[in-house]
């Protein structure tokens, strides 16, 4: 059996916490998340803002080292990396940022962004395969190269911006894009023409995709898997039709829930009837949406962490089925139902996934 392309094993990021600064900022708890070398898959990341989730993306790019567990490429530690080795990982993981005008020097015309990296892996290449790599490239996202080539990155909009930075990673021939919030800075007309481009890179180039979101509307449309995060810590995952149908942690289904419905008679934030709460297989209680909760949300990069912080479930002050046991101890992923689990004791009695188990469901295996 082949090594994952890509996989974090209980990869944790911690800031702060040294001689000067005794504050800790728990920002990933324990993430596991494992990418195939042989089956391309997409696996979404959602959450609110501040549970890790640009944390855990940049982890697994290897901006950042993890203070505790590891994030591999084929096996071998990013730290451990050779020099070739380390080159093919910058090749074969690619990135999409969720501002496009950031990633763009502006006293360059957006040609630059395409021709260094084209420059750098394919050296080989003559200046004309470069530029027809360059305009294929383009193309394979909508756009004209002929209106888009000899622009500064202030002449373009925001969603010709973002499409220039799926072609730069497109021109690399990656077999991970990490992309993290693409659409949630352009026009909403545009948001489905870019995620339509993802989901057609993937299934025709057989790319991995890691999509990073807030929105679960389109997490449910584009992706395979979902892993579910707040303040740092996986609270759900699995199959994306189990976990935003029927969600299991009392976290998630408030993230349901708040997404409005088309339905005028039902007010945004309304407790759903008792039928579905059973099928849920929690209480008839619900806990209150995004907004209403006497303790709001915590942004973990805001957030400092006290002793015995890291000890309790991270959802435990504002969850209504809240035990003495849930401040006490974090719970484990368990396998509520085939193909999803939860890390919650309303479901102790459920079986406690092994972090090889946790891996194997993270991209829907196992």
């Amino acid at each position: 059996m082949n090594a994952p392309l890509l996989e974090a094993r209980s990869a944790s990021q911690v800031f702060g916490g040294g001689l000067f600064d005794r504050r800790r900022i728990v920002a990933v708890q324990e993430a596991t998340l494992l990418l195939p070398d042989d089956q391309p898959v997409i696996v979404a990341i959602a959450g609110e803002s501040g549970s890790g989730k640009t944390t855990l993306a940049r982890l697994l790019l290897g901006m950042l080292a993890p203070t505790g567990g590891s994030v591999r490429f084929r096996g071998t530690e990013l730290r451990q990396l050779d020099r070739r080795t380390r080159v093919t990982f910058r090749r074969q993981v690619q990135a999409i940022f969720q501002d496009p005008f950031e990633v763009f020097n502006p006293f360059y015309r957006v040609d630059h962004t395409l021709t260094v990296p084209v420059a750098k892996f394919y050296p080989e290449l003559s200046r004309a395969q470069r530029w027809q790599r360059i305009e294929e490239g383009l193309q394979a996202v909508g756009l004209r190269p002929e209106e888009t080539l000899g622009r500064y990155p202030h002449e373009l909009s925001g969603g010709q911006r973002q499409r220039i930075m799926v072609t730069r990673a497109l021109l690399a021939d990656p077999r991970v894009i990490v992309a993290d919030e693409p659409v949630s800075m352009v026009d909403a007309s545009l948001r489905a023409t870019i995620l339509e481009t993802l989901f057609r890179i993937h299934r025709d180039r057989g790319i991995s995709l890691v999509y990073i979101t807030h929105d679960l509307t389109t997490a449910y449309q584009l992706s395979h898997t979902i892993l579910i995060m707040y303040r740092g810590a996986v609270v759900e995952m699995g199959d994306v039709e189990r976990v935003i149908k029927t969600p299991r942690h009392p976290y998630t289904q408030l993230l349901v829930r708040s997404i409005p419905l088309p339905d005028p008679k039902r007010r945004w934030g309304e407790v759903p009837d008792a039928d579905r709460r059973e099928d849920e297989g929690l209480p008839i209680s619900a806990p209150t949406a995004a907004g209403e909760s006497d303790t709001p949300a915590d942004d973990v990069t805001q957030t400092e962490a006290s002793p015995g912080a890291d000890s309790g479930c991270v959802f435990a002050s504002r969850c209504p089925h809240v035990m003495p046991r849930c401040r006490e101890q974090r719970p484990s992923l368990v396998l509520t139902d085939p193909g999803r689990a939860a890390a919650c004791y309303l479901y102790e009695e459920a079986a406690v996934l092994s972090q090889e188990q946790v891996a194997q469901l993270s991209h829907g295996g196992g």
